[in-house]
């Protein structure tokens, strides 16, 4: 038997004891060692994240142990992984083209399907990845960076583009983090003043902006009447998204990281007299997870300034509804097994 944790309906856990999966062909059994929270968990337990039911395991930010395999695979058992949870069927047209992030039938570990807030999961073993080196706090930062990588490689940020991100949140500052290792020039957008200090003081990004009535006067002087190369938004938030368009430069690039429920409208002439480009960025691949495993290798990205909160599993269940209230100050919440 082992322990797990399952959001019943929106607002409510439950610790229950369940059967450990048993090894099958081509996956592996993961002991589960750190569990990230995620804008996904949080929208998940409020009730407002889009294609979800109840109820759920939730959990998606893994590390863990390989703790039984096949023999004859690549891992050994004992070595560290982390787990690349958006498991596709392979055969679709997204799939044939290497787009397995948006696979037609996409299963997202811990969204569409229960997830690893348990001891032990069964995942494929094409999904496991390992970099040696890393520590399990580095592994399980990996998805959430991943997320970041993707959506500025989509942008195709180039060194001096003007790049502003809209969402300081944990999404928001991986694709920051990738950004400037892209050479963009980055500019934070957010409501929320204590994560704009965080940009400023941690992550050295030189312009931080509130967001106000004046946020499009402000970009226009901050870029000599240019505006921004590219904009990504990580907020997921309807307003935010909508007000984007108007920060774009003549041939800039708007790209949607964050995900509301609604339907996006803009003015067509103004899109078009700027020759704009919108796209959405959709989880990510095995080569944005690499790009990031280097990264963290390389110590060009330090997890250690982002996990402010950190819990043992048995004490998720009373700590999860306060991570929802920007008081506690939490970037990033890492649960420990």
């Amino acid at each position: 038997m082992m322990k797990e944790l399952s959001c019943k309906t929106p607002g409510e856990f439950e610790y229950k004891d369940t059967q450990k999966p048993i090894l099958s062909q081509g996956n592996a059994i993961i002991k589960i060692k750190r569990i990230g929270i995620c804008g996904t968990d949080l929208h998940a337990f409020e009730g407002t994240q889009p294609y979800f039911s109840y109820p759920r395991t939730l959990g998606h930010e893994l590390a863990g142990e390989v703790f039984e395999i096949e023999s004859n695979s690549e891992f050994q058992i004992g070595d560290l992984v982390t787990i690349m949870p958006y498991f596709s069927c392979g055969t679709c047209v997204a799939c044939r083209k290497g787009k397995t992030n948006c696979c037609q039938k996409i299963s997202v570990f811990g969204v569409h399907e229960d997830g690893g807030m348990r001891e032990y999961v069964s995942v494929p073993i094409s999904t496991l990845i390992k970099r040696e080196g890393l520590q399990l706090d580095q592994l399980a930062m990996a998805e959430p960076f991943a997320i970041g990588a993707h959506g500025v490689r989509r942008a195709g940020v180039k060194p001096g583009d003007r790049v502003l991100v809209i969402g300081a949140g944990p999404i928001g500052l991986g694709v920051m983090e990738f950004a400037k290792i892209a050479g963009g020039e980055v500019i934070a957008l957010d409501i929320n003043e204590q994560r704009l200090d965080f940009c400023k003081n941690i992550l050295n990004i030189a312009h931080t902006l509130k967001a106000s009535e004046q946020t499009k006067r402000e970009i226009e002087e901050l870029t000599n009447g240019d505006f921004c190369d590219v904009v990504i938004d990580a907020t997921g938030n309807s307003t935010a998204i909508h007000q984007g368009f108007q920060y774009m430069a003549h041939g800039g690039t708007y790209v949607l990281v964050g995900l509301q429920k609604g339907e996006i409208a803009f003015f067509h002439p103004d899109f078009h007299k700027r020759e704009s480009t919108l796209m959405s960025s959709r989880n990510a691949t095995k080569a944005d997870f690499e790009q990031v495993l280097e990264a963290l290798a390389s110590g060009n990205i330090n997890v250690k300034n982002y996990i402010t909160h950190r819990v043992n599993f048995e004490g998720v269940k009373s700590n999860f509804e306060s991570w929802l209230d920007p008081k506690t100050g939490v970037i990033k919440a890492m649960v420990a097994i």
